[in-house]
């Protein structure tokens, strides 16, 4: 994959960085993705599905904030990650946050041991039943209608930021099946 590792990110005046790990388990066609879902707690984001991540600290690399955000709240030695590189940000202009996702491998299934203040479940999803289900909605959130791309598996919704990084994943996934099918 030609993702960067090290992305220079320009953090708008407007908003705070953060990172995200998109961990991947295993290898394609049956490759699976990690989400989580939030507890009912949390100040932000309650009981929404999100990729393991959060603010970046001053002076941390972002890279190294998603892999120490996974590790608080899955349990995660950072060396069981294999880096592959950044995707594009996303900037949640509602509440001002610049996250920067990145994609990892893991080759073999962790024991994740989630953080019982931040996650209530740990949920994996095959790619290819992501990639079927995967589509843009109408979604009513606290009285505002917008469209997004939406996931809805087992009961879950994965929609907004969360959604969005996986639609750019999953399209550039796409592009290069495409690319060495040809």
């Amino acid at each position: 994959m030609f993702l960067d590792p090290e992305p220079l990110v320009e953090v708008p005046s407007d908003a705070s960085p953060a990172a995200v790990l998109v961990p991947i388990l295993g290898a394609t066609p049956e490759a699976r993705l990690v989400v989580t879902k939030r507890t009912e707690t949390m100040s932000r984001h309650a009981g929404e599905i999100s990729f393991p991540g959060g603010l970046v600290d001053p002076g941390e690399q972002l890279a190294a904030a998603a892999l120490r955000e996974a590790q608080e709240e899955l349990g995660l030695a950072p060396s069981d990650v294999e880096m592959i590189g950044a995707l594009e940000p996303v900037h949640t202009r509602v509440t001002g946050i610049l996250i920067v996702p990145f994609v990892g491998f893991l080759w073999k299934d962790p024991r994740f041991t989630p953080n019982a203040q931040e996650i209530a479940e740990v949920l994996e999803y095959r790619l290819s039943e992501l990639v079927a289900i995967g589509r843009e909605a109408e979604f009513e959130h606290e009285g505002r209608t917008f469209t997004t791309h939406v996931y809805e598996m087992d009961g879950h919704v994965i929609w907004g930021a969360t959604a969005s990084i996986l639609t750019t994943f999953i399209e550039l996934i796409g592009e290069l099946g495409m690319k060495e099918g040809a």
